[in-house]
């Protein structure tokens, strides 16, 4: 297994320890307050680990603490590793971000766009272009996610028997010929609405590849960048590092709930949120992102693919709010656009946290986030389990905090 370790002192880098250590409190309090369970938050500049702390419990009830080789489930951290993926199988030249889905899933053939109505009286109209691949990769397809209550589509999936983005007792093709048979709610490539498009992009990996994709992301990631601990599951010997998962209380507080089951292979393979990972093995992802594609002599993507993975391909170069749909009009959309699989600060002066033009990152349900700031050769990663009942203040808080600690 992996440990992540403090290689070097902050102010050496460019960090302001006192800002650190504002940061270590924010999050202690939190904690001690019984608004999160524990957490781990790491920054590392120029691709050395040079802030490290763990506080709290990974399991409150069992008294065990949060560790450095504690294993968490990244829910939507998988994504881009999805993505990365995907982006492998395409500089080998198995498919272009133009290649209309169909040609390897031809239940995505002919697909329907949502005019108006609801229920069963939803009435729907031919697309005019394709589901292309790049449409996956940016959650511009038209595709949603169930638990959305903001448009009659979102209904529709709920009574297809669509429950948190899986048809219960299916596998990842059963569950994409779900959605392959419901409607878009809008046109491929004109809108962004995050969505279970990174499922799609899964399969889309093991119909390419000819691989399962547990087996695809282990023999073609996480071993050649050495994440030893992560997975689309947990081994017996591994269990007892696993993090329990908890929901937040109308009170604020914290109580136990059930996460995805991950003691055994599941038959449904999210590439949209199954990975479990320690903070060792995300930092290794991080550092091939942030190295552009290389990791110890070891190369999965060319430059120039992670150059592309992280610009922004919204149509018309929009942000997120101003492209996004109805549910993701908020603020705090201003000003990021979205990449190949991961978020792009397009416009530091209209986001709602500090932020520094070109950063890119993504976050989980379970209040797991990263970022790589490549002007400031900076990445970082916070960890813990809570599922927030709605907008929790944990990521504004963070990098107004880190922002804090940069001296150079």
């Amino acid at each position: 297994m992996g440990h992540l370790r403090q290689e070097v002192e902050p102010d050496e880098v460019g960090l302001d320890p006192k800002a650190l250590a504002r940061l270590d409190q924010h999050f202690t309090h939190q904690v001690d307050d019984g608004r999160l369970p524990g957490y781990l938050v790491a920054l590392s500049r120029h691709g050395r680990v040079a802030h490290l702390t763990t506080y709290g419990h990974r399991d409150v009830a069992a008294r065990l603490p949060v560790e450095t080789d504690t294993l968490w489930r990244m829910y939507s951290m998988t994504k881009p590793v999805t993505s990365v993926a995907a982006l492998i199988l395409m500089e080998e030249g198995r498919f272009a971000l133009d290649t209309p889905l169909a040609d390897f899933l031809p239940a995505f053939a002919n697909p329907r766009v949502y005019v108006d109505g609801s229920g069963p009286d939803v009435r729907t109209r031919p697309a005019e272009q394709p589901i292309l691949v790049r449409h996956l990769l940016t959650h511009t397809a038209g595709l949603t996610f169930d638990f959305y209550h903001a448009h009659p589509v979102d209904a529709l999936y709920r009574e297809a028997g669509i429950e948190s983005s899986v048809v219960p007792g299916t596998d990842l093709a059963g569950t994409c010929e779900a959605y392959a048979r419901l409607p878009l709610q809008f046109e491929p490539g004109t809108q962004w609405n995050y969505s279970v498009a990174t499922n799609v992009l899964g399969r889309l990996v093991e119909v390419v590849s000819g691989r399962d994709l547990d087996d695809f992301l282990a023999e073609r990631i996480f071993a050649p960048l050495g994440m030893e601990d992560a997975g689309l599951c947990v081994s017996e010997d591994r269990a007892p590092r696993l993090a329990k998962l908890y929901g937040e209380t109308e009170d604020g507080g914290i109580t136990p709930i059930a996460g995805l089951p991950l003691h055994g292979r599941p038959r449904f393979l999210s590439g949209s949120g199954g990975m479990v990972a320690t903070a060792y093995d995300y930092h290794r992802f991080m550092e091939f992102l942030r190295r552009r594609g290389e990791l110890d002599g070891t190369r999965l993507l060319s430059a120039d693919t992670v150059a592309a993975m992280t610009s922004n391909h919204l149509p018309g170069d929009a942000d997120l709010r101003s492209c996004g749909s109805r549910i993701h009009r908020e603020p705090g959309k201003a000003g990021l656009g979205f990449g190949l699989g991961v978020s792009v600060v397009m416009d530091p002066g209209i986001t709602q946290s500090p932020a520094v033009l070109g950063s890119f990152g993504w976050s989980g349900v379970a209040t797991t986030t990263f970022w790589i700031d490549p002007h400031h050769d900076l990445t970082v990663q916070f960890l813990t389990q809570l599922r927030p009942t709605g907008s929790h203040t944990v990521y504004p808080e963070l990098k107004r905090l880190v922002h804090e600690a940069m001296t150079g």
